[in-house]
């Protein structure tokens, strides 16, 4: 059973989103603030944490900053901060999914849903899938889809979950054109053009941890994004 944890001090909120994820079949816990959130992270690392940013010890988006410096852990934000620009603040962070308050605890869960099925099926497609080596001028990419781990001149490249589905989403599509509306599809069941900023802060994001030496992914304007590493057998992208 998937264990969620869900940070609300709102106690009409946490326990009816708790007692849909129950009715679904996940296992969660609420916490009122943050503190407590930290105690039981110290003693058990949950499959999803359900995030309010504006609490009475603290803002979530710094406290889901901190972790993930030291845990991958997916994150779904749930608050009232409605604006665009707090979208991209919290994608920005690392978040795979944002939702507004009011919203229907039923949306919530299929959100849940749809993100499970995401990282489940991604494990489970790259089983059969061997570690690759790829190349941008003089700096080589280890690629290993079955760890899902990135490497670049032997350097280990942290990424978040959604930064990891937009990257494999893009070396398998290399060396085709991956527009922005498909990677909102693919990578995260959006189709909404309001959403579409929200593949450019991944896309920044992902660039800043490949580094600036060697670019490894074209912006085609206008259109999308396109992976341009190759393979050592393959004067081109593969």
């Amino acid at each position: 059973m998937k264990q969620i944890y869900i940070i609300e001090d709102h106690k009409a909120i946490s326990d009816g989103v708790a007692q849909y994820l129950r009715i679904s079949g996940f296992g969660s816990q609420t916490f009122a603030d943050l503190a407590s959130a930290r105690k039981a992270l110290e003693a058990q690392t949950p499959d999803l944490i359900i995030q309010d940013v504006m609490l009475p010890d603290g803002d979530g988006f710094e406290f889901i900053k901190e972790l993930k410096k030291t845990q991958d852990i997916p994150v779904i934000f749930m608050t009232a901060k409605i604006t665009e620009s707090d979208r991209i603040t919290g994608f920005e962070i690392g978040a795979d999914d944002y939702i507004t308050k009011p919203f229907s605890p039923r949306e919530l869960v299929l959100r849940v849903q749809a993100l499970f099925r995401r990282l489940d099926g991604n494990e489970k497609g790259a089983k059969n899938v061997p570690m690759i080596e790829y190349w941008a001028g003089d700096a080589c990419m280890v690629y290993d889809a079955h760890k899902h781990q990135v490497s670049i001149d032997g350097e280990s490249i942290y990424f978040t979950a959604a930064e990891w589905r937009i990257l494999e989403c893009l070396i398998e599509a290399c060396p085709q054109l991956v527009t922005r509306s498909s990677i909102l599809e693919k990578c995260f069941d959006y189709s909404f053009e309001s959403y579409e900023r929200i593949v450019d802060t991944h896309i920044k994001n992902i660039r800043a941890k490949l580094g600036i030496k060697n670019p490894w992914i074209e912006t085609v304007r206008g259109f999308g994004y396109r992976f341009i590493g190759y393979t050592k057998d393959a004067s081109t992208p593969r």
